[in-house]
């Protein structure tokens, strides 16, 4: 059986802090963002905590740049 961060490794999951670092907004924007459908796709995992797949966070960097250009 694969450890957690076996598992991790091979999904490339973002966290909520690493994805606020990663922007350098706060928790409040990132939420706020969420709410109204603009952020980028995550996921509950069973016990509630959010998680984003890298890839489906570059992606959304990649619209949100290209809606900016």
């Amino acid at each position: 059986m694969a450890d957690r961060k076996t598992v991790r490794q091979l999904v490339e999951l973002m966290t909520v802090p690493e994805i606020l670092d990663a922007l350098g907004i706060s928790r409040d924007t990132f939420y706020k963002w969420r709410q109204t459908g603009k952020g980028p796709r995550c996921f509950p995992l069973p016990n509630g905590e959010l998680r984003c797949k890298r890839s489906d966070f570059l992606d959304w960097l990649d619209r949100i740049s290209e809606d900016a250009a």
